[in-house]
C-alpha cells in the first residue's frame, strides 16, 4: 500500500480502485446552489422541510409582469416530497445585496416635528373627490374623513390620527363658528380641542406640530389610501423633529424583496408589504422591571388579522440581564471571505442568531443593571424602553430580478440564467469545497449547463463544480449537458467532454407543474433527478440503483421532451447519458444509472459511486475519533468492531457481496507506527444491479419434451 504523507492532523482516505473500493461522507443528504427569492447570500444553510425552505428562501416572484418560481425552488419541492430528509441551500446572486433595517425608538421626548397642510386646496380637492366608501384622505399622518356625500360645502369630519397632534394656528389665522371642517363625535377617535377651519379662510397652510412624547419615526409621513389621490401640494412631510433610537434590528434576508417601509393604508397594511418580508411591533413594555415584548410579523398582514411569524417576550436593554436582547436573538454577521485562494464564512458577533428572521445591529441605549440595589429602576434608563408602536424595514439594496421577462426555465442562455451570469456560481461552489464544515452526498446547479459550445460560461462553472466534489472525494455532481431543444447528437457529443465517476447527467428535458404558481414549466432534468434519488434512498438504500420502475419513475413529471426509441436509448447509454424514458403501462422513468465515467468498471455505476460514499462517510467518522489516540492493538481493534459489524449489515441489505478490512501488524509496522501513522486497508466487491435481461424464447413441436 503506498504511504500518504500526512501534514496536519486528520484522516486521510486512499481509493485504489480495483472495481471495488473508495471515498468520503454522507451527512446532509442534497445540495443545490442556485438563485432564491430571499434568504442570505452566499451562506450555506441546511433545510429540513420545505416549508422550512420557503419561510427562509421564499417562493414565486415577478418579472415582466409574468410570475416565476426559480429552479431552486422547484427542485427543493421535489426533494421533499419525494423523501428528502435534508437540504443544503447556497444562494447565489449578482451584485451587491444588504439586509433591510429598521429602527425601534424608545420613549425619550422627542424635539416636535411640523408640517404645513394647505387646508384650502384640500377643501377644493373634495368637491371633485367622487364618494368610494370611506371618503378618506391621509396626509402626512393626519387622517381627514369627509363625511359628505360628494361636494366641499357638505358637513366633514376631521380626526387626528393620535392625540399627539394638535394644530397650530398661524398668526393670520381666524376661527369662525361658520366651518366647511367641522369636528364630528361620530368618527371615533377624534379631537374636539382642535379648531375649525373657516370657509372664509383664505391663507394657504394650517401648521400641525408634533407635540407627542414618543418620537416620530423619520420625521416624514406621507400616506395614501386605497386608490385615493391627494394633490402633490397637499403632501408636505413632517421636518425638524427628533427620534430617539433604542436599538437597530435588520433582517437576515438581502435584497430590496425584503424593503417593507413607504404607504401605510387605513386598515395597517402596508403598500410594499409582501409575503416575503418584514414588521415589527412592540405590544408590551414595563418600565418597572425594564422589559419589552417584540413580535416579528409578516409584510403582507393587516392590523385585524396579524401573522406573527416571532414572539420574543421580556427583552431587555440591560446587559447584565439574561434576557439581554442580542442574547436571546442574536447579534451574528456571516460573510464569505477568502484566504490564501480558499473560501470560508467568516462569522463577526459574540451572540448566536436565534431568530429565524431577523439579528440586533445595535442596541443604542443599553441599561446597565437597570434596577438600583433597592430594586427600584434607575430614572436614567426609564426612558430607554421601547414604547408600543410598529415599523417597517428599509434600506436594503440588491435585485436579480428584471424588469422584463427574464431566462427562466427553457430559455437560460449563456450570458442570463434566471436572472444571473454563470460565474455568480463561481464562490458559492469553491467555498463548498470545505468538506468538514458542509455535509453532503450529492449537489445540483439547476440552470447551469455543461455545453461547452452554447454554453461556454456554464460550462466553466460547472468545470468547477466537478472539481470539487472530486477532490471532495465524499459526494457526487448531478449535471444538465444541454439546453432544451438539443439533438441526441450534440447530447452525446457534450458527454464525451466529461470523464468522472462522480457526475452523472440525464435526458431529455421534463415538463412538470411549478407548485408555487400552479404554472406548467420546462425544467432540465437536474431539477427534478434529486427527487429520485431521494426516494431510493428512502426506499431502499444508496447503493439500490435509482432507476426503474420501482425507483425511478417520475410520477411529478406531465411529459418529456422527447419520447426515446429504443435506438435512441441505446445511443444515450453508449455515450454514459442517462436516459428518461416514456412507458405507456409505467409512465415517464429514469432508465439508467451510469456515471460519465468512460473506463468500463464498477465505478461507472450510480449505484456503487453512492455505496462508496455512504460507506466511507461512515468509517472516515469511525476513523477521525480515533486520532490523538495510542496507535496500539486496542486502538486497532476499536477501529474493526465498528466498521465491520457496519459493513457486514451493508451486505446484509444487498450492498456488498464480500468484504475484508486489514488493520493490524501487517500493514502498520513499526515504521508506520513511527510516523504517526495507523493504515486501514477496506476491500469491498460492491452488489451490481441488473441492467440488461436476456431471455430465450424456444418454441417446440408437438410431442417434444420440454425441460
Amino acid at each position: 500500500m503506498p504511504q500518504t504523507t500526512i501534514i496536519s492532523p486528520g484522516v486521510s482516505v486512499t481509493v485504489n480502485n480495483q472495481s471495488q473500493i473508495t471515498q468520503l461522507p454522507i451527512q446532509a443528504g442534497a445540495a443545490i446552489i442556485g438563485p432564491t427569492v430571499t434568504g442570505k447570500v452566499g451562506i450555506p444553510t441546511i433545510v429540513t422541510t420545505y416549508d422550512e425552505y420557503k419561510n427562509i428562501y421564499g417562493t414565486t416572484f415577478n418579472s415582466g409582469s409574468q410570475i416565476y418560481s426559480y429552479l431552486t425552488s422547484v427542485s427543493a419541492y421535489n426533494y421533499f416530497n419525494r423523501g428528502g430528509t435534508s437540504l443544503l441551500v447556497t444562494r447565489v446572486v449578482s451584485g451587491s445585496f444588504t439586509p433591510a433595517t429598521a429602527s425601534i425608538q424608545s420613549s425619550i421626548a422627542a424635539t416636535s416635528a411640523s408640517a404645513n397642510i394647505n387646508m384650502a386646496q384640500i377643501s377644493a380637492s373634495v368637491a371633485s373627490h367622487a364618494t368610494d366608501g370611506s371618503n378618506t384622505f391621509i396626509v402626512n399622518g393626519i387622517t381627514f374623513y369627509f363625511t359628505g356625500s360628494n361636494v366641499a360645502n357638505t358637513n366633514t369630519a376631521v380626526y387626528i390620527n393620535t392625540s399627539s397632534f394638535a394644530a397650530s394656528t398661524p398668526a393670520d389665522y381666524s376661527r369662525t363658528s361658520s366651518a366647511i371642517f367641522t369636528y364630528s363625535s361620530s368618527v371615533s377617535p377624534y379631537n374636539s380641542s382642535l379648531p375649525n377651519i373657516s370657509s372664509s379662510y383664505t391663507s394657504t397652510n394650517v401648521k400641525l406640530t408634533y407635540t407627542g412624547s414618543n418620537g416620530l419615526a423619520g420625521n416624514s409621513n406621507t400616506y395614501i389610501t386605497g386608490s385615493q389621490i391627494i394633490p402633490t401640494n397637499l403632501t408636505n412631510n413632517f421636518t425638524g423633529g427628533t427620534n430617539t433610537t433604542a436599538l437597530t434590528i435588520s433582517t437576515l434576508s438581502e435584497g430590496i424583496i425584503m424593503n417593507s417601509d413607504g404607504v401605510e393604508y387605513t386598515n395597517g397594511s402596508l403598500a410594499n408589504g409582501t409575503a416575503d418580508n418584514l414588521r415589527y411591533q412592540i405590544t408590551q413594555y414595563n418600565t418597572t422591571n425594564g422589559t419589552f415584548t417584540l413580535l416579528i410579523r409578516q409584510g403582507n398582514d393587516i392590523t385585524n388579522s396579524p401573522s406573527i411569524l416571532e414572539t420574543w417576550t421580556n427583552l431587555s436593554l440591560d446587559p447584565m440581564s439574561p434576557n439581554y436582547v442580542e442574547k436571546i436573538i442574536g447579534n451574528q454577521v456571516e460573510t464569505v471571505q477568502s484566504d490564501s485562494g480558499e473560501y470560508y464564512v467568516n462569522l463577526s458577533g459574540t451572540y448566536q442568531n436565534k431568530s429565524k428572521y431577523i439579528r440586533i445591529n445595535s442596541v443604542n441605549l443599553p441599561t446597565p443593571e437597570y434596577l438600583d440595589n433597592s430594586g427600584i429602576a434607575k430614572s436614567q434608563y426609564i426612558g430607554s424602553i421601547p414604547y408600543l408602536n410598529k415599523g417597517n424595514f428599509g434600506g436594503a439594496v440588491g435585485s436579480n430580478i428584471p424588469a422584463t421577462a427574464g431566462n427562466y426555465y427553457e430559455n437560460i442562455s449563456n450570458t442570463n440564467t434566471q436572472g444571473l451570469p454563470a460565474s455568480a456560481y463561481t464562490e458559492s461552489i469553491s467555498l463548498l469545497a470545505n468538506k468538514d464544515a458542509f455535509k453532503f452526498n450529492f449537489i445540483t446547479t439547476p440552470g447551469l449547463v455543461a455545453d461547452g459550445a452554447n454554453f461556454p460560461s456554464h460550462y466553466s462553472a460547472i468545470t468547477s463544480l466537478i472539481s470539487m466534489v472530486q477532490t471532495r472525494g465524499d459526494s457526487m455532481a448531478v449535471v444538465d449537458i444541454v439546453g432544451k431543444g438539443a439533438n441526441i447528437s450534440t447530447v452525446t457529443s457534450n458527454a464525451t467532454s466529461i470523464d468522472n465517476s462522480y457526475v452523472a447527467t440525464y435526458w431529455p428535458w421534463l415538463q412538470t407543474i411549478d407548485p408555487n404558481s400552479g404554472q406548467q414549466i420546462w425544467t432540465p432534468p437536474s431539477t427534478l433527478i434529486p427527487g429520485v434519488y431521494a426516494f431510493t434512498d428512502t426506499t431502499t438504500a444508496p447503493w439500490f440503483a435509482p432507476a426503474g420502475t420501482n425507483r425511478g419513475v417520475l410520477n411529478n413529471v406531465i411529459s418529456a421532451e422527447r419520447i426515446l426509441t429504443q435506438g435512441n436509448r441505446d445511443s444515450l447509454y453508449s455515450a454514459n447519458v442517462n436516459p428518461i424514458a416514456t412507458y405507456t403501462a409505467s409512465g415517464i422513468v429514469v432508465f439508467g444509472q451510469k456515471t460519465l465515467q468512460k473506463k468500463s468498471d464498477a465505478l461507472d455505476r450510480v449505484n456503487v459511486r453512492r455505496l462508496l460514499i455512504d460507506l466511507t462517510s461512515y468509517i472516515s467518522q469511525v476513523a477521525n475519533n480515533l486520532v490523538f489516540e495510542q496507535n496500539t492493538t486496542a486502538t486497532r481493534n476499536e477501529f474493526l468492531s465498528q466498521v465491520n459489524p457496519y459493513l457486514q449489515s451493508v451486505q446484509i441489505r444487498e450492498g456488498l457481496d464480500e468484504f475484508n478490512v486489514i488493520m493490524d501488524e501487517t500493514n502498520n509496522t513499526p515504521t508506520t507506527i513511527d510516523n504517526n501513522q495507523l493504515i486501514g486497508q477496506i476491500y469491498l466487491k460492491p452488489t451490481k444491479s441488473v441492467e440488461f435481461i436476456l431471455l430465450e424464447f424456444n418454441i417446440s413441436p408437438s410431442g417434444a419434451i420440454i425441460g
